[in-house]
């Protein structure tokens, strides 16, 4: 009864034009930079910490959580509309958000897309004030090996991304991985593959890359195919633009499912949405009775992206309020946001300070609602994206995607590596060979080489199985790309 009552303290607390229009304003800022490609939740909540300083902690904190919330949905606008993702765990729900919108689908992709958003985060910040304790000790008991084996899991949904397409999906994350290896070495610091240039010490940006493999690629395939003269794909007169209400209640196993997945994997340190978005998608793509559909304008695909990574915004904040630990770029902000007001992050700020927790928690679930409100005003508006002619979109997706990449770190060398990936990708794609897999490499690489050395160096390759959650991990990662492989045999009477 304590946790329900300071839960309705904190909402008491809210209750005011004040904090609501805090909340209001976090969450209409978070959208904005979620679809701006170049910034990052994470950036997004930096950029807006001076502003919390002259605030109470309580709001201060709401704020800058507002925004991180929506920015993980802000994020989906630009890749369901135009196939630019606005942050990186946003990847995946271009798999099937862009593919709905060429079919003229755009409602259905952004209604799915911003109520699994809604979903997910509901369900992490459930799991978040219920279970934050057990799940904080769980995160602590992550060694190396674990982290390694989490990595190499998630890396086995290139099983699914690639469709029926085995061998070009494992060269493509293998040259992901690749690219990630340019650069200093992790550990020891001696630089790789960077022929001296100087921009290269820190390896490629990944957002420049992100707006390269998936923004510019496409606009290069379409001025090939001579889109740029063919009008715009008009939105189905028949039937509304949004989702039907039983169309969603089909989909809600899906959001529960991701939503649980996205709040558990968002809980381990360095973990983050966009892992958690891709572990998510292959789940359900595996779980589908229709697993051909994914990739081709699946609704499943698009509610399973969005739930997860809008959850895993709950999942980081348990190991940051419970330990003092950051589960995620953003989450590490936070910390920097909490030690300016003087609070000191871990079991002592429940009983310390419980008045700036459960508001916390509280203006998270009203974010939520804002979130969904703030959605439905501005559907019709992304809708109208696209309609957009392609000989006046390919110009301004071009000028975004040089501004986004420029953005990062006000470098136009980035600009240089977006348009190289840009072309990249459409050669790939001419190829038939996924960039997807490309992305998935290069997030996963660094976590899989640091923690691979520091396992061998801590105990040797053997550590790897005398340890039961890293051994079950992997014994899971090898089954979830083997069993689809027999299957496959067997379906098309190939024998093993």
């Amino acid at each position: 009864m304590d946790l329900f009552s300071h839960l309705l303290d904190g909402l008491g607390a809210l209750m005011g034009i004040t904090p609501l229009l805090v909340i209001m304003a976090g969450v209409a800022i978070g959208i904005l930079a979620g679809a701006m490609p170049g910034i990052s939740p994470s950036m997004a909540v930096a950029l807006l910490l001076p502003f919390s300083f002259g605030m109470t902690p309580s709001m201060g904190l709401v704020l800058l959580c507002a925004i991180y919330l929506a920015s993980n949905y802000g994020g989906s606008i630009t890749a369901v509309m135009v196939n630019t993702p606005g942050t990186p765990s946003a990847v995946v729900t271009a798999f099937d958000g862009y593919p709905l919108t060429r079919k003229g689908d755009a409602g259905t992709a952004l209604g799915v897309s911003l109520v699994a958003s809604v979903a997910g985060g509901f369900i992490g910040i459930i799991i978040l004030v219920l279970f934050s304790a057990p799940l904080a000790r769980m995160a602590l008991k992550f060694w190396p090996a674990e982290y390694f084996a989490l990595a190499i899991l998630g890396l086995s949904t290139i099983a699914s991304l690639g469709g029926g397409r085995w061998l070009e999906s494992f060269m493509a994350v293998l040259l992901g991985l690749l690219l990630n290896t340019i650069g200093l070495d992790p550990l020891s610091g001696v630089s790789r593959f960077t022929f001296d240039v100087v921009r290269l010490y820190d390896g490629f940006s990944f957002i420049p890359v992100l707006i390269g493999l998936f923004a510019l690629s496409e606009v290069f395939s379409g001025i090939e195919s001579g889109e740029v003269g063919i009008p715009p794909v008009q939105p189905d007169k028949e039937r509304s633009p949004w989702p039907t209400v039983r169309e969603y209640l089909k989909l809600k196993y899906s959001m529960i499912r991701a939503g649980i997945l996205g709040t558990v994997i968002g809980v381990f340190p360095g973990a983050g949405g966009t892992i958690a978005s891709f572990i998510a998608y292959d789940v359900e793509k595996r779980l589908s009775k229709d697993p051909d559909s994914f990739g081709k304008g699946a609704p499943a695909g698009v509610a399973a992206a969005e739930a997860s990574n809008s959850s895993s915004v709950g999942g980081a904040l348990v190991p940051l309020l419970t330990l003092g630990i950051p589960g995620s770029s953003s989450a590490a902000v936070l910390i920097g946001a909490l030690m300016i007001h003087d609070l000191q992050p871990g079991p002592e700020l429940f009983t310390r300070h419980p008045e700036v927790v459960y508001t916390l928690f509280s203006s998270l679930f009203v974010a939520n609602i804002f979130l969904l409100l703030l959605g439905l005003l501005g559907a019709r508006l992304w809708i109208k994206a696209a309609l957009i002619p392609k000989r006046l979109l390919y110009p301004m997706i071009f000028a975004f995607s040089f501004i986004g990449s420029y953005a990062v770190r006000s470098s136009l060398f980035d600009v240089g590596v977006c348009l190289v990936f840009g072309l990249l990708g459409w050669l790939l794609s001419r190829s038939k060979i996924p960039v997807s897999p490309i992305v998935l490499g290069m997030i996963l690489g660094t976590m899989i080489e640091k923690n691979l050395r520091t396992t061998i160096m801590m105990g040797g390759v053997s550590l790897f199985f005398q340890r039961p959650l890293s051994l079950t991990l992997l014994v899971l990662a090898f089954a979830s790309v083997v069993i689809p492989f027999i299957r496959e045999k067997k379906r098309t009477g190939g024998g093993l």
